[in-house]
């Protein structure tokens, strides 16, 4: 068992073999598990379960996943929750737009069971702090919390998924050093990545909207990846 043994995951999913199979799966590393068939009913054990993970399908009757994700990072009480993303769907718009919407990974099916089950530990992985990390991590009115899992800007909290907290922790560990989009997918994701490297530049947009002062400071290095202007 991992570490992360014990932690509620909830499953999102309308088909039955599919639920089935990622649930004997997660139980076999000592999750614990809840389900729901429907959007709707997934948004209601979010409220009142209170899982640490969601396993969400994109495609849902009465609310689908995009719109589950949407409203899951509109209440301040679930902005963090990590959500991964199961999709159907071989179009990478609409990967992109889960992502956009605040989606921590994404599995397209079919999966191996066994892969998502690795994505779910590297997710936990992200979330858990070794206690000789560095405590703190600054960049000019930045300052990254480690051991509180947090980050403000001249006080102020600014909330971001465990992908984002993770991406802006590598960038504020190798200033001035250009990272390769393989690089940050392996460094961040916690696994050989074999989705696409879009994955990454929409994690980067998202940390220049929600952080402005990192708009000029993030530099895309043309046909490489990004890096972190030196202070």
């Amino acid at each position: 068992m991992t570490s992360s043994a014990g932690k509620k995951i909830l499953i999102v999913e309308d088909e039955k073999d599919i639920r089935d199979l990622v649930k004997l799966y997660l139980d076999k590393e000592g999750y614990r598990i809840s389900a729901a068939v429907t959007g709707l009913d997934g948004l209601k054990l979010v409220k009142s379960e209170h899982p640490d993970l969601v396993i969400l399908d994109l495609m849902l009757a009465e609310m689908d996943g995009l719109e589950v994700c949407k409203r899951i990072r509109a209440d301040p009480d679930t902005a963090l929750l990590p959500v991964i993303m199961l999709t159907a769907k071989a179009d990478e718009s609409d990967v992109v737009v889960g992502l956009e919407l605040g989606a921590d990974d994404y599995i397209t099916k079919p999966f191996s069971p066994k892969a998502l089950v690795a994505r779910v530990k590297a997710l936990f992985r992200r979330l858990e702090r070794k206690p000789d990390d560095s405590p703190r991590l600054q960049y000019e009115a930045l300052t990254m919390d480690l051991s509180r899992h947090e980050v403000t800007v001249a006080g102020q909290a600014v909330p971001l998924t465990a992908k984002e907290f993770g991406l802006l922790e590598h960038l504020l560990r190798h200033p001035g050093r250009v990272l390769t989009r393989d690089v940050l997918l392996n460094a961040v994701w916690g696994y050989d990545y074999y989705g696409t490297t879009r994955t990454v530049d929409v994690h980067i947009r998202r940390l220049k909207q929600k952080i402005p002062l990192l708009d000029e400071a993030i530099v895309s290095v043309k046909s490489l990846g990004y890096k972190l202007k030196e202070l």
